[in-house]
């Protein structure tokens, strides 16, 4: 236990308000995560995760991602993104391709009917963050808690190790 945690029984921990603010901040994001997620299922037939690589894909342009990059990017280990990749190809959502200059090479983009996908989830997406993001926030404090979320997630990706 470091010294002057205010830390010394199990009531301590769970009133801790450092902890209590952490827990806040996930259970925030896993109830955010679910109803947007089921917004998306329900309005486009893609998975919150889908969503998020379209988007992925879509920042990345032509001619695509590896599937290293891909699994970097939203934490997934190469299997776990080689069978979403596979999901979203049998949906024709994205395609694989041979990579410039390396005959083994695949790289992941975006089909017609993804870049479609990912437009129209969008915005049912957007609608859905306004209303239930930022909504319940002041106005005034609306930018400064985008900014703060933007620096919290590149210091915990630049803390990731790098997949091999």
């Amino acid at each position: 236990m470091a010294e002057g945690s205010g830390i010394s029984t199990a009531k301590d921990a769970a009133d801790h308000a450092l902890i209590l603010a952490f827990g806040r901040l996930q259970g925030a994001a896993n109830r955010l995560e679910y109803m947007l997620g089921r917004a998306l299922e329900e309005e486009c037939g893609i998975s919150h995760l889908m969503f998020e690589v379209l988007l992925i894909l879509g920042r990345a342009g032509e001619p695509g991602l590896s599937m290293r990059s891909l699994a970097q990017e939203q934490v997934l280990t190469t299997g776990g993104a080689t069978r979403l990749v596979d999901r979203m190809e049998a949906a024709g959502l994205v395609e694989r391709t041979e990579a410039p200059g390396d005959r083994r090479g695949r790289l992941v983009r975006l089909t017609p009917a993804g870049e479609e996908t990912a437009v129209r989830a969008s915005r049912i997406h957007l609608e859905n963050i306004k209303r239930f993001f930022l909504a319940p926030l002041p106005p005034q404090d609306r930018e400064r808690f985008a900014e703060d979320l933007r620096i919290l997630s590149h210091s915990a990706r630049e803390l990731l190790p790098r997949l091999p």
